[in-house]
C-alpha cells in the first residue's frame, strides 16, 4: 500500500517538474513572438501604426480593438534611442519590451503629466557613460535603461468611441523613436 503511494507521488512529482520546464522554456523556443512577427512589417528605430485588429487576423494577440496602436522596433547598437509621443485626450501608454518580449518599463500620460511622453532609452554602459553635467542630467529628462540591445516599444491610446478612433490614430502618427549619436 504504502509503495503504491510512494510511486504514485513520484510519478506526480515527476509530472510537475516536466510542466514546469516546459511552461519556462516556451518563451525562449518560441518561433513567433511579438518580435518576429513585427520584423518584415516595421523598420528598426520608426515609429509605424498597427492595423487595427480582426477575428481573423491580428498581428499581436490579444490586441484590443478600443486602442490604436503603434509600435517601434529598436535597436541600441548605434546609440540611445529618443522617444516622443503626443498623448490623445483619453489616455496613452508606452510600453517596452525586450526581444524576448518581457515587459521591463511602461509609462502612461498621467505619469508624464504633460502634452507629450519625452524619454531616452539606453544601455546601462551608455547610461554610465553620460557626461556628469548639469544639463545632461536634469530631473525633468526620463531616462530608461533596456536590458537588452533589442526591443519593442509599443504605444496604445485610447478610443473611449468607436468615432474618436482617428483622433487616436492621430495622436500616435506624430510619435517619433531616433537613434541618437554618441556625444
Amino acid at each position: 500500500m504504502i509503495r503504491g503511494l510512494l510511486w504514485i507521488l513520484a510519478a506526480i512529482l515527476l509530472g510537475g517538474i516536466v510542466h514546469l520546464s516546459t511552461v519556462l522554456a516556451m518563451p525562449h523556443t518560441a518561433t513567433q513572438d511579438a518580435y518576429s512577427r513585427l520584423t518584415p512589417l516595421t523598420p528598426v528605430n520608426a515609429v509605424v501604426p498597427l492595423t487595427p485588429p480582426t477575428d481573423e487576423s491580428a498581428i499581436m494577440p490579444f490586441m484590443d480593438p478600443a486602442f490604436a496602436a503603434a509600435v517601434c522596433r529598436y535597436d541600441l547598437t548605434n546609440g540611445s534611442l529618443k522617444l516622443i509621443a503626443p498623448v490623445s485626450q483619453a489616455y496613452t501608454s508606452v510600453t517596452f519590451y525586450t526581444r524576448k518580449s518581457v515587459a521591463y518599463y511602461a509609462i502612461n500620460d498621467r505619469a508624464a503629466g504633460r502634452h507629450s511622453i519625452e524619454l531616452d532609452l539606453m544601455t546601462p554602459e551608455q547610461h554610465a557613460a553620460l557626461p556628469e553635467d548639469e544639463d545632461v542630467t536634469a530631473a525633468d529628462r526620463l531616462i530608461i535603461e533596456s536590458p537588452s540591445m533589442m526591443g519593442l516599444i509599443v504605444l496604445r491610446a485610447l478610443a473611449p468611441e468607436p468615432g474618436l478612433m482617428p483622433m487616436a490614430r492621430q495622436a500616435l502618427a506624430g510619435a517619433t523613436c531616433s537613434i541618437q549619436p554618441a556625444q
